[in-house]
């Protein structure tokens, strides 16, 4: 198991789980696009997410969060959101 980048400290304001990432300037194209695994469903920009390190590397894939608090509950039980992802 590797966890990468845990640095969540991006300014957020409010959204899905009390923090939201903000939105790109130019609309996200279907290859900037994920789900979060922790709150399915929330779509990412994942250049913005990237951005505001709302991001980790878990068994060689990236997963990308909605929000700085959906980093520490996939950091509880990874396996778990990536297999939902």
């Amino acid at each position: 198991m590797t966890n990468e980048n845990t640095a969540l400290n991006a300014p957020q304001s409010g959204g899905c789980c009390g923090s939201k990432a903000s939105a790109p300037a130019q609309p996200a194209t279907a290859d900037d696009q994920a789900v979060c695994p922790v709150m399915a469903g929330t779509p990412v920009v994942k250049s913005v997410a990237e951005a505001q390190g709302l991001f980790r590397d878990y068994n060689g894939s990236r997963y990308w969060f909605c929000c700085a608090s959906c980093g520490p509950l996939f950091d509880a039980d990874p396996a778990k959101y990536a297999a939902a992802a």
